[in-house]
């Protein structure tokens, strides 16, 4: 049985990467042939447009890995699993949703009903609900009245969470990955193969996207509302099918079993917890909780200088340390109780306390925040030799005819990079040796560009620094061969 359901998890994996590679540039040229692209705004961290409908990929490699293993228990002579119909059914219902959005833009309110609905046609087609809590506080099952507008609550709050998170290359598509991956292990774990194939399809079609969004340049393209939707409402089929009553298996670590309850929570940590942060202090300042801001976690990471590929490692880390804290806390003998417990404190320590520190650091302009600017310079993986020709070979199929569609776009970010760049090095020409500090306060370039600028300069040699600060950081430098 083991045998015959890692095979299947295995094929709809491999099926599901061929059939997104496949479809990829096919998505992209339709996407540039009618302008259906995301343009740069106040709120958003790309430069240029960029093609929005990556999602539509990644759902046809999901589909492709769940029906090659249906075809297969069809060969092996075994009835071919039906009870993964309701969930395709609300995805493809979020993709064409999701689509309509990006193309035509959708109110919150529009979407919020069609999510509920949604929601609740998933549950009463599967007949699967979040009913029990599997002996957290002494409670198992309890009444559908109960069962099912938490199920509905939770369901929207996960494909928000997962909606929200979209504002960095890689960054959803990479948590994403992570969470089918501890679901679909999950899932081989208490032998429920379909899940299993369709969490290992998620990740197969997964990776190829991701690869893209995190190293191309222009076979770049989002996933999209349509992509975040498809996952959000896969996450919550997977948290139900995790949460049901009648999911009487359990979930063995070391001999020790995990609470069903704190599981989910970890996976979902990430999301879940940024995503309540946010709303939080939106309702704080009294506006919407669903005002789009630049409040989130990757956000500031951003902010502070830290690239878009280390914000995205950064964020997957963060969710792998709270789901370690949930199977040390099961290891160490814990009850349902103190897991739950465990992954919550994890989560706030490492969810909220990073971004606060990180804002912390931001707004005081402090020396530990130099040190994380210049280690983001120095580690920068997008000036390496490998990243280069990594980005060259994804961009080799489609480069001409993004090339060729593209519109001449202005560059603001980068240009008021620029102009920051002369206004430093012309503050500094003429003098033996500079405070950074007075840089920063007279110069007249904005305070959080200078030290990247700093950095940059000094790794080409135009610039040195005669004292460092305590964390490595420049606090004294001067120009090179004025």
């Amino acid at each position: 049985m083991q045998n015959q359901m890692f095979f299947a998890a295995s094929l709809g994996a491999v099926v599901a990467f061929v059939a997104v590679n496949w479809a990829y540039f096919k998505v992209l040229r339709i996407a540039l042939d009618k302008n259906l692209v995301d343009n740069p705004d106040a709120r958003k961290l790309q430069k240029r447009p960029v093609p929005v409908m990556g999602g539509i990929a990644v759902y046809f490699g999901v589909l492709a890995g769940v029906l090659c293993g249906a075809v297969l228990h069809a060969l092996t002579g075994a009835a071919v699993p039906t009870r993964l119909l309701p969930v395709m059914c609300a995805m493809s219902v979020m993709l064409y949703v999701g689509a309509l959005d990006d193309i035509l833009g959708l109110s919150p309110r529009s979407r919020m009903v069609i999510e509920v609905l949604t929601v609740l046609a998933l549950v009463f087609a599967s007949g699967k609900c979040i009913d029990s809590l599997h002996g957290l506080w002494g409670v198992e099952a309890f009444s559908w009245w109960v069962a099912v507008p938490l199920t509905v609550f939770a369901g929207v709050g996960i494909i928000n969470a997962v909606n929200m998170i979209d504002g960095v290359n890689g960054l959803s598509s990479g948590l994403c990955i992570t969470c089918c991956a501890v679901f679909g292990v999950s899932f081989v774990m208490v032998g429920d193969v379909p899940n299993a194939v369709l969490a290992f399809s998620t990740v197969g079609a997964l990776i190829p996207f991701f690869v893209h969004n995190v190293f191309g340049n222009h076979s770049r393209m989002f996933i999209g509302d349509a992509g975040t939707m498809v996952m959000g409402i896969l996450l919550t089929w997977f948290s139900i099918c995790t949460l049901d009553a009648r999911s009487s298996a359990d979930f063995v670590i070391g001999g020790r079993v995990l609470n069903p309850v704190a599981l989910v929570l970890a996976v979902m940590s990430v999301p879940v917890f940024d995503t309540i942060r946010v709303m939080g202090m939106r309702m704080l300042r009294h506006k919407s909780p669903f005002l789009p801001d630049k409040t989130h976690l990757h956000h500031v990471f951003v902010s502070v200088g830290i690239s878009h590929f280390i914000t995205t490692v950064s964020e997957i880390l963060i969710g792998v340390v709270v789901v370690a804290a949930l199977v040390v806390s099961a290891l160490c003998g814990a009850g349902a109780d103190i897991q739950l417990y465990a992954v919550i404190v994890a989560a706030v320590l490492f969810v909220w306390g990073t971004y606060f520190i990180l804002k912390f650091n931001a707004d005081r302009h402090t020396a530990f925040l130099h040190f994380l600017t210049g280690f983001s310079v120095r580690t920068h993986l997008g000036r390496s030799e490998w990243w280069r020709k990594l980005t060259a070979l994804l961009d080799g199929p489609c480069k001409a005819f993004a090339e060729e569609d593209a519109e001449p776009q202005e560059a603001p970010a980068s240009d008021l990079k620029e102009h920051d760049r002369r206004l430093v090095l012309g503050f500094m020409k003429g003098r033996a040796e500079v405070l950074v500090s007075d840089i920063m306060e007279n110069s007249g370039a904005e305070r959080l560009r200078v030290y990247a600028i700093l950095f940059e300069e000094v790794q080409h040699g135009r610039v040195a620094v005669t004292k460092e600060d305590g964390f490595g950081g420049p606090e004294i430098v001067m120009l090179v061969n004025q």
